[in-house]
Parts: C-alpha cells; sequence; structure tokens
C-alpha cells in the first residue's frame, strides 16, 4: 500500500482547500465544498474566503446571508458553522443526537433531572410566533416553569441542541457587532429538514463522507469523526470503501480517498496563506500533522490566527491599531519573510478597506 508522508498530505490538503492557488468558483460553491466554515468568531469568514477565493469581497457573504443561501447555525462538533442553506437542512438531523449528549454532558449535573423532549417542546412553542429571539429573551420564556437550571445550561440546550436554529443577521456581517438573534432553520429557510433515514441504505451518511473526502482527504476515519463530532458513520464509510482508494500514512494509519481527487506532486510549491482563528483546514483531522507540529497544535484550538508558510503553520498573526502584526513560531529565511510581507499587506487592505497595508513581523515567539 502506497504510503503518503506529512508534505504528500499537506499538498493535498492545500488543493482541496482552495489554498495552493485561490479558486474563482464563486463563494457559495466554495463553502459548499468546504462543508461549511467554522464561525464561532462572526467576522472570521471573511479571512478565510479571502485567502481561498480571487477577488473575493465582503458584500458577496453579506449577500449570501441576508439572501439566505447561507445560515450560521450549530453544527459540526457542536461549534458554530457557516454553512450553506442545503446542508444546513440536510445535515442538522443527523447532528441532533450528537448536540444534545455534547451539551447534556457539559452540564451534566446543572440539568440533572430535565426532560429534554418537554424542553424541546415548550420551546418550539415559544418560538412558533415566528420572532427571533436572543437566549436569554427564550430562557426568560421558560424560566418560570423551569427555574432551577443555571440559565446559560438552560440556554445552550435550547438554542444548541433541541431546537435547530439560524443565527440571524446582522450576526456575522462585515464589520458587524450584532448579538446572537435565534430563530428555527426551517422558519428561516422555509423548508423542512431532511429527516434522518431509519432503514435502507444511509445515502446521505455516504454524501457525507464523499464530500468530506473532496475537501479533506486522504484521511483517516478517525479525521472524518474528528470534523464533524459523529460517532454514527463507520456504516456509511464501509458502504463507500469500494469506491475509494487506500493509502498510508507515516504513522501507519489507514487513509481513504477518492481516486479522482488532486493529489499534487509534493514538491509543489506551496504560497504564504494567512488563515482565521478555528480555520477548519486544520481543526479537520484528528491528526494534524500535515499541515502544523505537535508542539503548536494547542494554537489551532485557542483560536490563533495563523500563517502558512510554505504549507505548514509557521507564524501567528493579529491587527493591533491598523497594523497586522506575524509573530513567527520559528526564523524565517529572507524570502519566506518577503512573501509573508506581500500577503500579509495585502491582507491587511483588505482589511481595512485599502486604509493601510502596514505589516510588521516580529521576532520569533520565545
Amino acid at each position: 500500500m502506497t504510503v503518503l508522508g506529512n508534505r504528500a498530505l499537506n499538498r493535498a490538503t492545500l488543493a482541496r482547500q482552495f489554498l495552493l492557488e485561490r479558486t474563482a468558483a464563486p463563494a457559495l460553491d466554495v463553502v459548499a465544498h468546504l462543508c461549511g466554515m467554522q464561525a464561532q468568531e462572526p467576522q472570521e469568514p471573511f479571512v478565510g474566503l479571502w485567502s481561498r477565493v480571487r477577488a473575493f469581497h465582503p458584500t458577496t457573504l453579506d449577500d449570501l446571508l441576508t439572501g439566505r443561501h447561507v445560515v450560521r447555525t450549530h453544527l459540526m462538533r457542536r461549534t458554530v458553522h457557516l454553512v450553506t442553506a442545503a446542508d444546513a437542512l440536510a445535515w442538522r438531523a443527523r447532528h441532533d443526537a450528537m448536540l444534545r449528549q455534547r451539551v447534556l454532558a457539559t452540564y451534566r449535573r446543572e440539568l440533572a433531572g430535565l426532560d429534554p423532549g418537554e424542553v424541546a417542546k415548550a420551546g418550539r412553542e415559544v418560538m412558533a410566533d415566528g420572532q427571533p429571539r436572543t437566549m436569554a429573551e427564550l430562557v426568560d420564556a421558560l424560566a418560570g416553569r423551569w427555574p432551577a437550571p443555571p440559565r446559560r445550561a438552560l440556554g445552550e440546550l435550547l438554542v444548541a441542541a433541541l431546537i435547530p436554529m439560524a443565527q440571524l443577521p446582522p450576526r456575522g456581517l462585515w464589520r458587524t457587532r450584532s448579538g446572537v438573534r435565534n430563530l428555527p432553520l426551517t422558519t428561516w429557510l422555509g423548508r423542512d429538514l431532511a429527516p434522518l433515514p431509519t432503514d435502507g441504505p444511509d445515502q446521505a451518511g455516504q454524501a457525507l463522507v464523499r464530500r468530506y473526502l473532496a475537501a479533506y482527504g486522504p484521511a483517516a476515519s478517525a479525521d472524518l469523526r474528528a470534523w464533524c463530532g459523529l460517532a454514527r458513520l463507520p456504516g456509511a464509510v464501509e458502504a463507500v470503501r469500494g469506491e475509494l482508494v487506500a493509502f498510508r500514512d507515516e504513522r501507519g494509519r489507514h487513509l481513504l480517498d477518492l481516486p479522482d481527487a488532486p493529489r499534487p506532486d509534493p514538491d509543489t510549491p506551496a504560497p504564504v496563506r494567512f488563515l482565521p482563528a478555528f480555520d477548519n483546514a486544520i481543526l479537520g483531522y484528528h491528526d494534524r500533522g500535515r499541515i502544523i507540529d505537535d508542539a503548536h497544535r494547542g494554537l489551532s484550538v485557542a483560536g490563533a490566527r495563523v500563517v502558512l508558510v510554505d504549507g505548514r503553520v509557521a507564524a501567528t498573526w493579529t491587527v493591533t491599531t491598523g497594523t497586522l502584526v506575524v509573530t513567527p513560531l520559528r526564523r524565517l529565511t529572507r524570502s519566506d519573510h518577503a512573501a509573508v510581507t506581500e500577503e500579509g499587506r495585502s491582507l491587511a487592505a483588505f482589511l481595512s478597506d485599502d486604509d493601510s497595508d502596514r505589516v510588521r513581523i516580529g521576532p520569533p515567539a520565545a
């Protein structure tokens, strides 16, 4: 069986994530191809799309949100994701059990003895008037019936697990600060959720496996689980295994992939790319060694924005008083320094509407 080294896996990931070369595809198609973008930090998807889409403009994503073509909702790993409306409706029922289990596990003591079915029914009755509500407003409406649980615990159970919700604009619009107002997905999108299949082939699960591999492969089953948080996909993986190709990585893990998916030459040059916080190009794997060193793995879950140099995480970045500040994780070569500066200036101009292209590269982090 062919062994794929980290560099080969890196180039495959970059190609499929549109990080090896920006794409001319519409932003909506890119969000769909990526199987959504993690978006609990509302402004981060703009950088994620800028780094992947040629001539991306923020109003494009604003229009997709207000036009209800994409939606912000709790989904993979119980985190807020920006996904297409079609994927939100197709995938939400499959994620219900995982979302419920994770919230109940987080608040095991606080929610002990609560009947989730009764809470869900009461919450839907409140939301049936079609009025958007904050989590606090929804909890207020139910506090008389369930006064004991902490408000945060009851609120997260409702809006992150029991009732499929959309977080409405202006939350998530460019340079807009706005609290979360929730509305049931079906109300906001005007369509029903796809039901979870009860018998027969799990075609939806099989499609999810193919979609993941198209954007993240070659990958192991553990990577798929780490990306979506679902534990009920082994049957779907087995069902499509015959149409996939198999590899091993340097650690001996069994990897699967679509036969015609891009797997560029490992020596393909990789441009500098700036990634937003919590980008799934990193978080979409259990083994993230293809793109980030184990010593820096904690950055990806701490919300650090990172810079890819030669395809790997080599620095973090932030914006301070109008200047894009880069902090290397290792010493950069002269050519790396120049490439980071050039791409950083472009990003600084994007973030400031061409008001500033200032970049400062500091010394390597201690």
